[in-house]
Formats: structure tokens, C-alpha cells, sequence
């Protein structure tokens, strides 16, 4: 038995809540005997949906919440007005050091700014960003920022290449990762003032390892290990990237089902085709941590299932193991303090 991992889950977050959150709750505490899921929400729906699974009571912990914030509530006034409500609540837990992390499928704008206003930034870190993995041909990259930080500056973009460089050394255990900026363009002169103006930056940063310019098509092909954008074109990037494959999948479903001969080679072709597309399956790496607050907060899909639900849990394990949090305080809010 390791060092036990606390992590609050919002029960009430999400299109599938409260179904595929505490299923998504079980099969983690299943995996890992060392995690302490506290369950935040209506006692009774919880205990009710509990009640059908095979699990250890003490690894978890049920927090009664009345109130729920929906997707369309705008976050400060909901954040505010709903005290009482599963998100807040289990952000709080974070806040008051009873919880490591937090877990929602929730508002995506309430989490980010509760992470912002009750969890709080390290000292030091400008604007915390969503970070969320991508798949790519060379393994996972990191997409940073992908929604929390619409306008940003320039310096605000080299932490994210710092923060996003120590996330995934630590995480997913790339040595020396490679950053790369999004352009439209592999020549320095291109891009936007605030490309143009940060590329310099990174360029002169001796604690990355800059690859420079990153197009929008040679993401997918693992041309950088952290993507670094501002987050108006890190969402638009996620979004296509997201949209691309779900149509494409429904293209080739369509052809291999169209005749005879296709359903027969489809036959034929499904263990390699399941591999292939496990490899650039979201869900396997979990949710997007809201990097250089005081605790960790991971954001996952509004659409989430167990399985994804699953393994944002599992990632705070991770998260807390290899000190990712200590080692941002170290390394990016004393320097830039």
C-alpha cells in the first residue's frame, strides 16, 4: 500500500451524471487500493447508485450537497449564489487540504474559475491553464491552453511551456520534452503579435526544449511533445481534432459496411483496426488539469463515461506521486515570483 490519494469527485457533474460518474468512481477505487474517493452530491442518489456495485466502503466518503450548478449558469454568479452546490463543495475540499485533487464533469467556466477563485494559483503563476492530452502518431501531447486563457500574454506563454514541460517529464515520462508554439507557418517571422512576440521567449529559455513553430496539421504527426497556444486557439484546435475523428470514424464505419466485400474485409481487419484506434482513443488519458493552482483540479469531458471518468481519477494518483504540484512551485513560482 502506497501513500493514500484523496480526490473529491462531483457526483452531479456532467451529461451522465450521476450514473457514469460513480460507476467511473468504483472501477477506480477497483483499480487502485490507495485512492479515498470522496463523493460530493445528493447522499441519497449516490448511496442509491452505489448500491449496485462490489466495493471497499472505506475507500469512500459520501458529502451531502442541495444544489447543483448547470452548464448555462454563468460561473462567478453560480460559483457565488451556490454554496451549497456538488462543484463548489468539492473544490472546497481541495481548498481546505482534506482532498488532493478534484475531479468534474461539470461547468467547464465554474471549474475554472472556483479552481482560480477558492483553490487559488501558486505564488508566482499568472494564469493557471487547462492542459489536456492529446493523442498523436509518436504517443500523447499536451495541448496547454485549451479554454482557460482566451487573452494572454506573452510571459503567461512561457510558463505554460514551463508547466506543461514538468507536467509531462513527471506524467507521462518524456525526458527533455519537446515545445513547439502553434503557427501558421514554420518561419520565425510568421504569426500573429502575440506569436511573434513570445517566440523569442522560448526561443531564449534555457529551462525547454524548444522545437519552434508548430503547424496546425503537424500536430497529429507528434511534431512537439507540449503544444503551447493561447486559449481561443487551443480550443479550436481541440475541437477539429475532436470533430475530425468522430466523422472520419463515421466515414469508414459507413464504408466497410457498404457491400459484401467490405463487411468481410472489415472482418479481417478488426484486431488491427482496434489497436490503431485505441492508440488515438481520448478517454484513455482522462481528463485536462488546470495547471499551477494550490491543489490539483482536472477537468473532464461534459459527455464523459465510466472509463474516462475512471482514469481522471487514476490521474491524480499520478499526479500526486511524482510531486508535479511541488515541482511547479519549485521551478516556475520562485523564478517568476
Amino acid at each position: 500500500m502506497g501513500e493514500t490519494v484523496k480526490v473529491a469527485v462531483d457526483a452531479m457533474g456532467g451529461d451522465n451524471a450521476p450514473v457514469e460518474i460513480i460507476k467511473g468512481a468504483v472501477l477506480a477505487a477497483q483499480e487502485n487500493a490507495d485512492l479515498l474517493i470522496y463523493l460530493v452530491g445528493d447522499e441519497e442518489i449516490i448511496r442509491k447508485e452505489l448500491s449496485q456495485y462490489t466495493y471497499r466502503e472505506e475507500q469512500f466518503v459520501i458529502v451531502h450537497t442541495t444544489e447543483i450548478i448547470e452548464t448555462a449558469e454563468p460561473p462567478v454568479m453560480a460559483i457565488r449564489k451556490k454554496k451549497d452546490s456538488s462543484l463548489v463543495r468539492a473544490l472546497m475540499l481541495v481548498k481546505e487540504g482534506t482532498c488532493d485533487a478534484y475531479v468534474s464533469a461539470g461547468s467547464t467556466g465554474a471549474t475554472l474559475v472556483g479552481g482560480q477563485l477558492l483553490v487559488g494559483r501558486l505564488k508566482g503563476v499568472e494564469r493557471p491553464p487547462l492542459a489536456p492530452l492529446i493523442p498523436t502518431e509518436k504517443g500523447p501531447a499536451l495541448l496547454i491552453d485549451c479554454g482557460a486563457n482566451v487573452d494572454a500574454r506573452p510571459s503567461m506563454l512561457v510558463q505554460f511551456a514551463k508547466m506543461g514541460s514538468i507536467y509531462m517529464e513527471n506524467f507521462a515520462g518524456i525526458k527533455n520534452p519537446r515545445v513547439g508554439i502553434v503557427n501558421i507557418g514554420a518561419e520565425e517571422e510568421k504569426g500573429n503579435q502575440l506569436v511573434k512576440d513570445t517566440f523569442p521567449l522560448l526561443q531564449n529559455c534555457p529551462e525547454i526544449n524548444f522545437v519552434g513553430s508548430v503547424e496546425a496539421r503537424d500536430i497529429p504527426a507528434g511534431a512537439a511533445d507540449v503544444v503551447v497556444c493561447e486559449a481561443f486557439t487551443g480550443n479550436v484546435v481541440l475541437k477539429m481534432y475532436e470533430g475530425v475523428a468522430k466523422s472520419l470514424m463515421r466515414t469508414v464505419k459507413k464504408g466497410l459496411m457498404s457491400s459484401l466485400r467490405s463487411k468481410i474485409g472489415a472482418l479481417l481487419i478488426k484486431p488491427a483496426l482496434k489497436d490503431v484506434l485505441k492508440t488515438f482513443d481520448v478517454e484513455q488519458y482522462g481528463g485536462a488539469p488546470l495547471l499551477g493552482l494550490n491543489g490539483l483540479v482536472v477537468k473532464t469531458h461534459g459527455s464523459a463515461k465510466a472509463n474516462e471518468v475512471k482514469n481522471s481519477i487514476l490521474q491524480c494518483v499520478t499526479f500526486k506521486e511524482q510531486r508535479i504540484n511541488e515541482k511547479i512551485r519549485e521551478r516556475i513560482s520562485t523564478q517568476d515570483a
